[in-house]
C-alpha cells in the first residue's frame, strides 16, 4: 500500500543526499523513481536535486507534476519530492491524491521550521498528513542533536526576524540545538564550518 513520508531534518542535514540514494536505490533495481522540487528553489539554475556533497540529478518543477497525467504518474514506482517545505497546502493535498488515488508512494525531503522556530506551510501540511515522519538528523557544533536552523549575517550574528524565504546554504544558514540557536551563538569555528 502506498504511503506518504515526510523526512525532515535542519539545514545540513543531507536529506537531498537521502533523496537522491532512494532515487538510486530505486533505479538500480529497475524501478522508476520521479524526482520533484517546487520551482521557487532556482539557486542552482537548473532542474536539479543538488546537494552539498555533489550529488545531483536533474527534476521537475512540482508545477509540472500537477499538470500530468493520472496514467503518467502511474508509471513511476515513486515520486521523490526536495525541499518539500516550500510546498503550499493545496500541493501537499495533490499529493495524498497520488498516494490515495493512484497507488503511487511519495516521499518528501524538507525542512521543519524556518529559521525563527515558525514551521513552513509545506512542512506543516505534511506533518498533518504525512503516513510515515522520520527525522533526518545532524548534530550542532557542540555535539548535540540539531533541531533548529539558523540564518546568520557575514558578521555571524544568528537573525530572528526577516522574510521567511531567503535561499541559501553554508553561507547564511546553519544547524544548531535548541540552546546554542536560542543563544545565536554559531560556535568557535563558524567561519570555516560556514565556508565564509
Amino acid at each position: 500500500m502506498a504511503k506518504l513520508y515526510f523526512r525532515y531534518g535542519v539545514m545540513g542535514s543531507s536529506k537531498s543526499a537521502n533523496a537522491l540514494m532512494v532515487r538510486y536505490n530505486y533505479e538500480e533495481r529497475g524501478q522508476r523513481a520521479l524526482m520533484v522540487k517546487p520551482a521557487l528553489d532556482q539557486r542552482e539554475g537548473k532542474r536539479l536535486v543538488n546537494s552539498r556533497i555533489g550529488l545531483n540529478y536533474a527534476c521537475i518543477w512540482f508545477e509540472e507534476l500537477e499538470k500530468m497525467s493520472a496514467q503518467d504518474i502511474r508509471t513511476y514506482q515513486c515520486v521523490i519530492v526536495d525541499e518539500a517545505q516550500f510546498l503550499t497546502h493545496a500541493q501537499v493535498d495533490y499529493l495524498t491524491e497520488i498516494v490515495d488515488g493512484m497507488g503511487v508512494p511519495v516521499i518528501c525531503y524538507g525542512l521543519r521550521a524556518d529559521f525563527s522556530g515558525r514551521l513552513f506551510p509545506g512542512s506543516e501540511a505534511l506533518l498533518a498528513c504525512a503516513d510515515i515522519i522520520e527525522e533526518v538528523k545532524t548534530i550542532c557544533w557542540c555535539g548535540k542533536k540539531a533541531i533548529c536552523n539558523a540564518r546568520f549575517d557575514k558578521n555571524g550574528v544568528v537573525l530572528k526576524e526577516g522574510e521567511q524565504v531567503v535561499l541559501g546554504a553554508n553561507d547564511c544558514y546553519i544547524g544548531l540545538c535548541r540552546r546554542h540557536w536560542k543563544a545565536g551563538d554559531l560556535g568557535p569555528d563558524w567561519r570555516s564550518g560556514a565556508g565564509l
